[in-house]
Formats: C-alpha cells, sequence, structure tokens
C-alpha cells in the first residue's frame, strides 16, 4: 500500500515494486488531488500520477478483483497490479487517533486489508517517519521508499581514488610495458587490480619496492589497463593561477580540472578542503590566460541553513550575491596571491576577473544552452537527481561542469546521502572517459576549522 507521500515524491513509484501488487487507497487520490495545483515539483509530480492512473484505468472496466496489470504499461520492472479501494472497509483505530487525519485513515486502511487478506502480507510504504513510526505501534509492517536512493550508504560512494597494493611493484615491475607520452610517463598494467579500476579514476603507491607512483587511468582493454602518470600540480612551476596542491587529493583534483578532454568533474569533499578555491582558479586560469573558456557561470541552490531573511531587492546577480559569500571569499585569496602586482595591479585584475564571472540563479535554467562556458555548480549536494539533470542537460559544445559539495552538509528536508543528486551523478558517470570525480579527504582551511570539523 502506497502513502500519499510516496507517489508525490516518485511518479514512477507505481512501476517500481516488480512483482508486487500495488494498493492504493481512496484518500490516496483524495490527497494527490488537493496537491496538484501550483508550479511546484510535489504539484508537478501530482499532476503525472494522475496521468498515470487515468492512463491505466482506461484500458477498459475495472474487476475490483483483478485489478490492473501493470506489466502492460511498458515498464519492463513491473509485473504486479495495481488495486484501488473500491469498497467501504472495516476501519477501526485506538481511540488516542484522530479519525479525521488522513494519515490515521490509510492506517486504519492498512489494518484493515490485512483482516480481509489473512493470507497475504500487507506493508505499507511510506517517506513519511511518523507514519512508519505509528504504524510500527500499531503492529503494522512499515517501509521507507528506497527505489530514489542511488546508494544505501554515504560510504560506498566512488571515491575516484585507488590505493595500488603494497607488493605492485614486485609483481608488475619486471614484465610491465612503459613508454612516454608528451611528458607522461604510461604504463600497461594487467593482473587482478584491473578489474576494480574505471577509466579516470586516479591510482597511487607510496613507493614501496619501487618508485612513488600517482596516476591516472586513461584506457581499460579487456584484462589490461594503461596508467599515465599526472602533472604534478603540488610543484610551484605547475601552479595554477597561484594555487599549487597541498595534497594527493587536491593534486589530482588539478589534473580534472585542467584537462580539457573532461568535460564533467564532480568535487566532494569536507568543509576546507579547497573545493571552490582549486576550481575557480582553474577557472581562471582557462578563460583568462589559456582563452579555452568564454567566461566563468557560478550558480547553486538558493536554500538558506537557518531562518529565511526574506525578500532580496535587485536584479538576478544582485539577489544571488548574498549566496555566493564563497566565491567572493575565494576570489579575495587569488587576488591577493599576485604579491608582484601592487595596489593598482589588483584592483584592475580584479575588475578583469569580475567581468568575467556570473553569477547565475537555478530557477532560471531551463531551455538555455551555454556554449564555450565553465560553468561551476557549488553546494550541487542540495539538488535532486531531477535539477542536476535539467542543469548538466545545459552543456553545449567547448563546455565545462564542474559539480562541487559536501554530503554531509545537505540543507534540503527531503534528500539523503543516498538520493541527492550529486551522489546521483558521481555514480552515473564514473568510468565515463570525458568525465572524473574526486573525493578529498584533506581539510586545508585552519587547524581551527580542521579540529572543529572532527570533534563538533
Amino acid at each position: 500500500m502506497l502513502d500519499t507521500n510516496v507517489l508525490m515524491h516518485d511518479p514512477t513509484s507505481l512501476f517500481r515494486f516488480e512483482e508486487h501488487d500495488v494498493f492504493l487507497p481512496m484518500i490516496t487520490l483524495e490527497e494527490l488531488d488537493g496537491h496538484k495545483k501550483g508550479m511546484s515539483e510535489v504539484a508537478r509530480n501530482a499532476r503525472q500520477v494522475s496521468r498515470d492512473l487515468d492512463a491505466l484505468a482506461a484500458h477498459g472496466p475495472l474487476d475490483p478483483g483483478v485489478g490492473i496489470p501493470l506489466s502492460k504499461t511498458g515498464h519492463r520492472e513491473a509485473n504486479g497490479s495495481l488495486f484501488f479501494q473500491t469498497t467501504m472497509l472495516d476501519v477501526r483505530l485506538p481511540a488516542g487517533l484522530p479519525q479525521g487525519k488522513a494519515d490515521n485513515q490509510i492506517l486504519g486502511v492498512v489494518q484493515a486489508l490485512r483482516e480481509q487478506q489473512p493470507g497475504r502480507e500487507v506493508v505499507l510504504v511510506s517517506k513519511d517517519i511518523n507514519m512508519r513510526v505509528k504504524a510500527r505501534a500499531l503492529g503494522l509492517p512499515a517501509e521507507d521508499y528506497f527505489n530514489d536512493k542511488t546508494l544505501e550508504d554515504g560510504d560506498l560512494l566512488y571515491t575516484g581514488v585507488l590505493a595500488l597494493p603494497p607488493d605492485f611493484w614486485e609483481r608488475h615491475g619486471k614484465t610491465m610495458e612503459s613508454w612516454q607520452q608528451v611528458g607522461h610517463t604510461c604504463y600497461r598494467i594487467s593482473g587482478p587490480v584491473v578489474p576494480h579500476l574505471l577509466i579516470n579514476q586516479f591510482v597511487y603507491h607510496d613507493g614501496n619496492g619501487g618508485p612513488a607512483l600517482h596516476a591516472r587511468v586513461t584506457e581499460i582493454t579487456g584484462k589490461t589497463a594503461v596508467l599515465r602518470t599526472l602533472r604534478d600540480h603540488t610543484n610551484a612551476r605547475h601552479a595554477v593561477w597561484g594555487v599549487t596542491a597541498r595534497n594527493r587529493e587536491q593534486n589530482f583534483a588539478l589534473n580534472l580540472l585542467m584537462d580539457p578532454e573532461c568535460d564533467f568533474v564532480t568535487l566532494a569533499g569536507t568543509a576546507g578542503t579547497g573545493k571552490t578555491l582549486m576550481t575557480l582558479a582553474a577557472a581562471l586560469s582557462q578563460v583568462l590566460d589559456e582563452r579555452r573558456y568564454n567566461e566563468i557561470i557560478v550558480t547553486r541552490v538558493t536554500v538558506p541553513v537557518g531562518e529565511d531573511i526574506g525578500f532580496l531587492p535587485g536584479t538576478e546577480e544582485e539577489k544571488m550575491s548574498p549566496w555566493m559569500g564563497a566565491l567572493d571569499d575565494n576570489l579575495e585569496v587569488l587576488a591577493r596571491s599576485d604579491s608582484g602586482a601592487g595596489e593598482w595591479g589588483r584592483a584592475a585584475t580584479n575588475d578583469l576577473v569580475r567581468s568575467k564571472i556570473r553569477i547565475k540563479s537555478m530557477n532560471f535554467m531551463r531551455g538555455r544552452t551555454f556554449l564555450n562556458k565553465f560553468l561551476i555548480v557549488d553546494e550541487a549536494q542540495n539538488l535532486t537527481p531531477k535539477q542536476m539533470k535539467t542543469l548538466v542537460t545545459r552543456a553545449g559544445p567547448g563546455t565545462k561542469i564542474v559539480c562541487l559539495g559536501n554530503l554531509a552538509q545537505i540543507d534540503t528536508p527531503y534528500l539523503t546521502e543516498g538520493s541527492s543528486g550529486l551522489t546521483y551523478v558521481v555514480d552515473r558517470f564514473k568510468g565515463w572517459p570525458h568525465a572524473g570525480h574526486v573525493t578529498l579527504a584533506r581539510g586545508e582551511r585552519s587547524r581551527l576549522a580542521d579540529h572543529a570539523s572532527d570533534v563538533l
């Protein structure tokens, strides 16, 4: 039995239960009708569910005893049938539960259906935690809806980085084929580590029994893989707009950000790991120095951490500027790194940098196409998978999209680490030759910030 919030959360949930039959109480249809007006995501989903139900019911006269076969709808995973509540069930609830509330009526239908169908297991599926708690308190089986989750556990998320086994050089050192390619060394490896590799994944070895190795997987063919060494951005000679990598993962991230063949980059990590600073430095270097992109576009979801401060006056960019404090802080750091320019030189550089950065609202992205732009999506953990799809499909020829986020800081009330749009794209894009991901592990902001991240 589906609660209304499951249908409004995922309009295709009717077809996600494979061999199970789906039962909809009449109160669920009433609630869908009450939420269908408006332009919100919930209203759109309610209208989509209503259209699907109408299409299902249009197949012919409804037989309450047989239901509507879901397998004939074109959804391959749907094999059960859909049943509506067509008769008044004998609903008896404890005196402590108000009869007029819709949630309690659904609980009553679950209880009555169990009594009516003693040979079958009846399970309530709901996104409402309190609803599930009440159901279990009444002795009724209740479960969350898991189909929207990309991963069950955030710890299972692809990190983009793999440590090579300690005996790597002992096993492969003598037999490994190597060659030079445009200033990089390439190695062709085989063995048990290859099935665990993905294209654009970073691998490293600390150097026991051989040289230290930091490389990227560039090719996987059958049982062999090609590793290519990286540009060392920890060295000041390879600094990006005055920024050098302070740790191994930052070096991996800068290699992705500066690679013209990598169209889609995702960086995850806790506060202070350098996500925004490195991305902005790479963007400025490629827009102003290399002229690879025309301009930088920065956007983010406008979800407040605390109470909303209300209406913001001004144009689109002026309304977005309070949300872009992180951008201003990092631009200040990048401007200070140019110590030889003097006060006037830094002011001129600041104006030039500002002229190349456009701040856009997420609300007006639909229908746009970005040509030769460097698009930075900050706080991407607050995006839903559908919003993320809308955003990534805006990319035109020559555009690079970088998504930054910290899955531990989700501010949207209906998203979790498993269902966030950032988790979704990291999982779906892994292994694609033109995309890369790195999870940044070490904070580099300050010793105070690092200690606060650990103990608070």
